[in-house]
């Protein structure tokens, strides 16, 4: 039989609880006196601030950023139609990476009760060193698994010698050669009240794919 020109795809993933959680929250308030709205909110905010400050000083954030204030003024109206006087609103915002998620959760809920704060999203994800690492395993094992395949299918026609060709992406195969294949990540979050006094936040495993294509001869 001739050379025969195989192509296939492999694809592997990893399930890998995350290490770190991003948390995102906002202060704001409002109120017909700017000058005493921006004084309140910047009340609010150094409590806020002091606390991830220390709690990066003992190691339970690694990293924290602020905005600067944000002031603005609207006028609502009423029901009749009319215009009212302004209304000003300030708000800051702020992100803290967490390394210790007991840690988080009961800071989140001594904020809760505060007025003018806001728990915005989490973002879980995994340190760069254990992503790269994580990256790269799964990535090889999706070439193992098409390698595997192009055997499989070589030896269904009694062949013997398989040679890689090409490897890429997927959808990128068609194109020519391409880059190595590059692995995807999924980070799901799950808050959960648990009906202790403080709240829970427990992120989902992040799933860390790859698929790629292969094409070999074999003969």
């Amino acid at each position: 039989m001739s050379e025969v020109i195989i192509t296939v795809r492999g694809e592997h993933e990893l399930r890998v609880a995350p290490e770190r959680a991003t948390l995102h929250l906002s202060i704001a308030l409002d109120g017909p006196d700017r000058a005493d709205v921006v004084e309140r909110t910047l009340a609010a905010s150094a409590p806020v601030r002091d606390g991830i400050a220390s709690r990066e000083e003992s190691g339970s954030v690694t990293e924290w950023t602020s905005q600067r204030m944000s002031v603005y003024a609207d006028r609502p109206w009423n029901a009749e139609g009319k215009r009212l006087a302004p209304v000003y609103r300030a708000s800051i915002d702020f992100t803290a990476t967490f390394a210790d998620f007991s840690e988080m959760s009961v800071w989140v809920t001594d904020l809760s009760v505060a007025e003018g704060i806001t728990i915005g999203h989490i973002d879980w994800h995994l340190t760069a060193d254990t992503e790269r690492e994580v990256e790269r395993e799964v990535a090889a094992q999706a070439v193992g698994v098409a390698v595997s395949r192009a055997r499989a299918y070589a030896e269904a026609l009694g062949l013997q010698n398989v040679t890689p060709l090409e490897i890429a992406d997927r959808g990128l195969i068609s194109a020519g050669s391409g880059p190595m294949p590059k692995a995807v990540m999924m980070r799901d979050m799950a808050m959960e009240a648990t009906g202790a006094p403080a709240l829970e936040f427990q992120g989902e495993e992040i799933t860390v794919s790859a698929t790629v294509e292969g094409r070999f001869s074999a003969s």
